[in-house]
């Protein structure tokens, strides 16, 4: 029997009640975790007794043109990114040329398995220092999760409502793209945002051929000695990179489709 005055339905209220914290957490925890390295970055830049070494790196505008540099070689690169690994993704999809899906992922696998400060450095021998290179080594760093979850993503639909949409008569193109592709899009998005943070982490080594980011501050502090420059650039580098994980994970949610 149930005792006097207690209340069935607690159990399950207070789990409601964790369940939403949880939830609320998830989606505020993080930004307010990343506004909070900022400000203690910026509060410690502003009040530390910094040497003229330090003091130069350090400044507003060298930190704001340091994290526009990095920022920026993560967005070309996701660009290249996308423009490679969707279209190849679609297409070992494809009846005619899904026997290539493992060697093109092999090729892929290649570029995420060699060591990326290798990539940088055999790459800048080959085209020369400067942002572009950087970009062409991450970019081939960071395509397999996109092209591997693209392709999952798509063989991962049902094959009756393929089937249902061809039916219906709709042409091979209009199937991919409002049914095959609209399915697929949460798997595809999580890949995307796996190579957004490798693409965060991996932009930092860029700085050894002159490609800029917040890397030339972490490298400034080891060889200059000079620990409040390397924490400054490590903490900032990683502040960038949950705030990326964060934008990923609401774009994922706002872009899923109703019921999948």
């Amino acid at each position: 029997m149930t005792a006097t005055g207690a209340n069935p339905d607690a159990p399950a209220l207070e789990e409601s009640r964790t369940g939403r914290e949880t939830s609320v957490w998830r989606w505020v925890g993080q930004p307010v975790a990343v506004l909070i390295m900022v400000a203690a970055c910026l509060g410690y830049v502003a009040i530390a007794d910094l040497d003229a070494v330090a003091a130069r790196q350090l400044t507003w505008s060298a930190l704001a043109t340091r994290t526009w540099e990095h920022i920026r070689l993560t967005f070309v690169a996701t660009l290249v990114v996308l423009a490679i690994a969707l279209p190849c993704g679609v297409l070992l999809t494809r009846q005619r040329t899904k026997a290539a899906a493992p060697l093109v992922t092999i090729a892929a696998n290649v570029g995420q398995a060699a060591p990326a400060i290798g990539l940088l450095v055999l790459l800048a021998l080959w085209l020369g220092l400067g942002f572009r290179t950087s970009v062409i080594a991450l970019s081939a760093y960071a395509v397999l999760p996109v092209l591997r979850n693209t392709i999952a993503g798509i063989r991962g639909v049902d094959p009756r409502l393929v089937e249902a949409g061809r039916g219906m008569g709709m042409s091979a193109t209009s199937v991919l793209f409002r049914i095959e592709l609209v399915l697929a899009l949460p798997v595809i998005l999580a890949g995307v945002r796996v190579a957004l943070i490798l693409l965060v982490g991996t932009a930092t080594l860029a700085t050894f051929i002159d490609g800029g980011g917040l890397g030339l501050l972490i490298t400034t502090g080891i060889k200059l000695q000079r620990t409040s420059v390397l924490v400054v650039g490590a903490i900032l580098v990683a502040a960038l990179a949950l705030l990326i994980d964060w934008l990923g994970r609401v774009v994922e949610e706002l872009a899923r489709p109703k019921g999948v």
